[in-house]
């Protein structure tokens, strides 16, 4: 009996390696500093399901973000940056970068509730650093829409308040903490930057560096 063929082995055709395809990438986007004068009732954000006014109201450079936040009911400088690494420097309450608020008070400050303002004070989420505090003029602002609503029996009186932290609603707590509720607050500088030559809704760009 004939024994059936053994089937042959077939080498398979050599394959030529393929070189991976290299993919373009994009140029890194220029970085960009933007400085803003952030009216009264506008969120410090780009979008608002509820039809409030947001910084799309007002700015129109896309890819830029908040290096942190300004509360609604707060007013002027607000820093955006397209930057992650300039977006942490300045946020980061780690860095400690001075910020300087004026902030309008009910009440005349006393030189005991300047002093409490300047060691620290206890709010429910801890001590604050010591601050810069002192009572200053009546600066030269753009008015408010709307008003501030005083009451007439009560006086009123300013102060710049310095802080490196970034707590939430720090500065309204540390002045309610003392005795004197805050009125009106508006951030005047980050650091080295400033509102200088800024009207409410204006903003300009400066260039993006710490």
């Amino acid at each position: 009996m004939s024994r059936p063929p053994r089937p042959v082995a077939r080498r398979s055709a050599a394959k030529t390696p393929v070189a991976p395809r290299r993919v373009a990438k994009a140029a890194p986007a220029e970085p960009k500093l933007i400085l803003f004068n952030k009216p009264f009732d506008v969120l410090t954000q780009f979008s608002d399901g509820e039809g409030r006014a947001t910084l799309k109201d007002f700015i129109d450079v896309a890819g830029v973000y908040p290096a942190g936040r300004l509360d609604r009911d707060s007013e002027g400088l607000l820093l955006l940056t397209n930057d992650g690494q300039l977006q942490a420097r300045i946020a980061d309450p780690k860095h400690k970068l001075a910020k300087t608020y004026w902030v309008q008070v009910e009440g005349v400050p006393s030189a005991e509730q300047i002093e409490q303002l300047q060691k620290g004070v206890q709010l429910n989420d801890g001590m604050t650093l010591p601050a810069q505090a002192r009572q200053i003029d009546e600066p030269v602002l753009w008015p408010r829409n709307p008003p501030v609503r005083f009451r007439q029996s009560i006086p009123t009186a300013w102060l710049e308040l310095i802080i490196r932290e970034g707590r939430n609603r720090q500065v309204r707590r540390m002045t309610a903490a003392v005795g004197l509720p805050t009125l009106r607050l508006v951030r005047v500088r980050i650091g080295d930057w400033t509102l200088d030559g800024l009207d409410q809704g204006q903003w300009r760009e400066v260039p993006a560096r710490l």
